[in-house]
């Protein structure tokens, strides 16, 4: 008598709880007490916090929050690296799967929409276009500024000028380097059909008042001076032009070590800087519908209720 061998495959569905919100709400402290609760672990989309030379900047977990739960993607690439949304999304991907091997749900928590979106939904495709257009447009955005840059974009894609994140010169840079690089608006790519995940997506938004989130804000920009920001910055002007570098916290100090500017201004330019920067993670993450939002200062009892809910 001949057997057939037969395989069971686990028909137990698999969550992904991402923490989105603004700059220094307080989703690491979530994410931590939900890998805990879950007994699981913990995804970073949080495109800064990859580079293992920018801690105190990016206001990276601490020690003892990474002794809190197990954390994928903190400090595991080098600013010299040329790591993007692509790599990162296929990185991602396989780590969850892995992960998905011992855990039913996984944890998943950064400021950066993004990247975020790109785990969840998957990333639009684009053409390849020669790396010499990005080297013009970098060089372009240190020579004319970005007001230059935003202007060109306008005139090539009008649609893209008023959609991304307008203020954000990799947002810019990647827009028009698609319009040059292939004669179509960059615009005209979007919303394609993506990959299919499979695992559901719990999305849960930690807000407070614009108030609140700016003295917020004001305080860790304190915390990270006297926390040696300054001293971190200056390990890296030799790498200032790199693409990881222009970015809210070290390219006003680089003004500041320049004698451009005096400490003072450069510490408030970061504050304004990061404040900006919050009002455009909110209206990115407010657009997403069936984002569960609760106040930073909630209760954990009733975001897991609310969880649970939408596991059923």
């Amino acid at each position: 008598m001949s057997f057939i061998k037969t395989t069971t495959i686990s028909t137990t569905p698999k969550y992904l709880i991402s923490i989105v919100g603004p700059t220094a709400i307080g989703k690491t402290a979530l994410s931590i007490k939900l890998a805990q609760y879950f007994k699981t672990e913990i995804i970073s989309a949080d495109s800064r916090q990859f580079f293992k030379e920018m801690q105190i900047g990016t206001a990276a977990p601490s020690e003892d929050e990474l002794d809190g739960a197990k954390h994928h993607f903190i400090h595991n690439k080098s600013i010299e690296e040329n790591y993007n949304v692509g790599t990162f999304e296929k990185e991602a991907i396989t780590c969850l799967n892995t992960l998905y091997k011992n855990h039913n749900v996984v944890i998943m928590v950064g400021g950066s929409g993004l990247y975020s979106d790109a785990v969840t939904n998957g990333l639009d495709h684009f053409p390849e276009v020669e790396p010499s257009i990005r080297e013009a447009l970098n060089k372009s955005l240190q020579d004319n500024g970005l007001e230059h840059l935003k202007t060109q974009l306008k005139e090539l894609d009008n649609t893209s000028y008023n959609t991304i994140a307008i203020d954000n010169p990799h947002r810019v840079i990647r827009a028009l380097e698609i319009c040059i690089g292939t004669g179509k608006p960059y615009a005209s790519f979007l919303n394609k059909e993506k990959n299919k995940r499979n695992f559901k997506t719990i999305t849960i938004g930690l807000t407070a008042d614009r108030e609140l989130i700016y003295d917020r804000i004001n305080q860790r920009v304190d915390i990270m001076v006297n926390s040696g920001l300054i001293e971190e910055v200056k390990t890296l002007v030799p790498y200032k032009n790199l693409n990881a570098l222009n970015t809210v916290g070290y390219k006003e100090i680089f003004n500041y070590l320049d004698q451009t500017w005096t400490l003072e201004f450069a510490i408030s330019e970061i504050k304004k800087n990061t404040r900006r920067f919050a009002k455009r993670q909110l209206t990115w993450f407010k657009k997403k519908e069936g984002t569960l939002w609760f106040d930073y200062k909630s209760d954990l009892e009733p975001i897991i209720d609310s969880i649970k809910e939408k596991m059923v």
